[in-house]
């Protein structure tokens, strides 16, 4: 998912200028990289503060369900096992060429062919990375794809007719139509990843390595057994799986409380070769347990949890240098439009703009966020400032408002019992009554199950909930790990389908790309789509941005949706507010949320 913006963009462009700047750099301007002062040195070990709301790192394998599709568990995949091509530049997040392992795609047959042509790279084992590599993570995922946390109806890999390896170095993929070239690069290409198959392509620890990945059963095998390694956290550090990587990076130590150690992988072709000894994610309980550990100066990169932003200056003073790091992306609560109980309440539009309309998101950032974040009014983020960004998505369509969210459903047949609980008092489909499958008497009563460990988060929680019970809604609050969270809300259906509302992070959606459409999150069937949405007026405006070339389609899809609330639409918090030890240089923070401390070096 997922689990922020950088709100210190201060340039406001016309919508068209800013169309034009979006397609020529691939999304909003680039953040400046953290400088520090001296002379780079050589060596040194930097260690990383695991970012509570994302929770800590619990598996390895570049092909997530949802339970595992968090931000923690991507950038340490990233460091073994970078995507065939990497976004997040020098702090933005537009392509980084430098870092690929391909170059641009090349498009032909009117948009409906797609080569793609490998540069030269080596495993950590010598053995070169070939166009065999990537084919064998699109087998593994055509054969496993209701295990991906991004799948989705119509989009890759079922939007890929055939794949075919003219050479070792080139890929080809044939398209079942004609999509924007924008798009298909920066959301289908962006989700690929080169992984070992001469290495990885067995069924088994004791198997022999074969090309079982081209039958769909083998495909499954291999995956099966490839999830249940990477489920034996224990087991990582000695796994001779895990040895072999194309990233700059290799695992030497790891713990199964997600504490990982990793060291420079010597065969890394690239030109950005580690110039640190060893980088170490640490994972924490809590802020709190976090913000002990950064004030005692044991963590080289950390972060300064909300409720102690005060201590800004105290840290400084401790030589460390102090900024944001905000993300591409959204917040909100995730509904089950296929709960049992509730699902059909849940369906009533006027339901959800009642509940909508008691999220004070300007009081939330202003009090528990401490500023460090921005209101979420629809499916694009909010900051940077982007071309993306409608005037309506903007500006906002639910403001809060406690009166009219009490009139909505006395305007709907509820009986609005303040403090208490309201319940439908005229049940039916006609004007004036509670709506379809409500039936006489349903209470307005709510579960909602959310991460622990993040106050900003729990404060938020508790004044949404006293907020609703001026209208009668009961909200009855639960926290649990961000794994379980994520776990708990799957999509489901039927008596057992018993989870009604989530909030598994702010942000609750971090984009991979610059492009932030919404085919992973909002469309029907989608693998994050975990509260089964399902609209066929968005569905057609999500495909209409597949294969449009211009930004009207995005605007009238974001609309739509800011609209509809597929979700109740949350302020979304900064990424993190870092704490980086100043002689530490070359940080660059992308809103992507990638790392890249290859990059990265002490100075004296």
């Amino acid at each position: 998912m997922r689990h922020r913006r950088r709100h210190w963009l201060g340039i406001v462009l016309t919508l068209a200028a800013v169309w034009t700047l979006a397609s020529c750099t691939g999304g909003p301007a680039p953040a400046t990289p953290a400088k520090s002062t001296g002379t780079p040195v050589t060596g040194g070990t930097v260690t990383f503060a695991e970012n509570q709301a994302s929770g800590p790192v619990n598996y390895i394998f570049p092909l997530v369900s949802l339970a595992y599709d968090l931000p923690t568990n991507i950038q340490f995949q990233g460091l073994m096992y970078p995507p065939l091509y990497t976004y997040g530049n020098k702090g933005g997040v537009e392509l980084d060429d430098a870092r690929s392992f391909a170059d641009p795609p090349v498009y032909s047959a009117g948009d409906k062919e797609v080569t793609i042509h490998l540069r030269k790279a080596s495993w950590s084992d010598g053995t070169p990375v070939t166009a065999r590599d990537v084919v064998f993570w699109i087998n593994l995922l055509r054969a496993n794809i209701d295990s991906w946390a991004l799948a989705i109806p119509g989009s890759f890999p079922r939007n890929v007719t055939e794949v075919s390896t003219p050479d070792d170095h080139t890929v080809r993929l044939k398209l079942d139509k004609a999509y924007s070239q924008t798009w298909f690069s920066q959301t289908q290409l962006s989700q690929i990843y080169p992984v070992p198959q001469h290495v990885w392509d067995k069924t088994s620890a004791g198997g022999a390595v074969g090309d079982h990945d081209t039958t769909t059963a083998g495909a499954k095998a291999v995956y099966k057994f490839l999830d249940a390694q990477s489920r034996d956290l224990a087991g990582y550090a000695a796994n001779p799986l895990w040895k072999v990587v194309d990233g700059a990076w290799q695992l030497s130590k790891f713990r199964p409380d997600g504490y990982a150690e990793l060291v420079p992988n010597p065969g890394y072709g690239g030109t950005n070769k580690p110039r640190i000894d060893k980088f170490v994610m640490q994972p924490f309980t809590s802020d709190a347990a976090e913000f002990n550990v950064l004030r005692s100066g044991d963590l080289t990169y950390g972060y300064l949890p909300l409720s102690d932003i005060s201590q800004t200056k105290a840290l400084e003073a401790l030589g460390y240098t102090v900024r944001a790091w905000p993300s591409w992306s959204i917040s909100y609560i995730v509904l089950n439009f296929n709960n049992a109980e509730n699902g059909a309440i849940l369906k009533q539009l006027y339901v959800r703009q009642a509940l909508q309309k008691l999220v004070d998101q300007p009081g939330y950032v202003r009090t528990f966020l401490k500023n460090a974040g921005t209101v979420t009014n629809g499916p694009v983020p909010a900051q940077p400032a982007s071309a993306f960004l409608s005037p309506l998505v903007k500006s906002g369509v639910y403001p809060y408002d406690p009166a009219g969210a009490a009139k909505l459903l006395s305007d709907h047949g509820w009986t609005v019992t303040p403090d208490g609980v309201s319940t439908c008092a005229k049940p039916g489909t006609g004007a004036g009554q509670c709506g379809a499958g409500i039936a006489a008497g349903a209470p307005l009563r709510f579960s909602l199950q959310y991460i622990n460990g993040v106050q900003y988060l729990d404060q938020e929680m508790k004044a949404y909930k006293s907020a609703l019970s001026r209208i009668g809604v009961v909200l009855d609050l639960g926290q649990a790990s961000a794994s379980e969270v994520v776990s708990n809300a799957s999509a489901c259906s039927g008596a057992h389908c018993t989870w009604q509302l989530a909030q598994w992070g702010s942000p609750s959606w971090i984009w991979s790309s610059p492009y932030p459409s919404g085919e992973s999150i909002f469309a029907t069937g989608a693998g994050v789509n975990a509260g089964s949405y399902s609209d066929p007026v968005n569905d057609a405006n999500i495909k209409a941005v597949q294969t449009s070339s211009g930004g009207q389609a995005f605007l009238t899809y974001e609309d739509y949706l800011a609209q509809q609330l597929p979700v109740i639409w949350l302020p979304n918090a900064d990424n993190q507010v870092s704490v980086i030890k100043s002689d530490l240089g070359g940080v660059s923070q992308s809103p992507l949320l990638n790392l890249d401390p290859e990059n990265w070096y002490f100075s004296r």
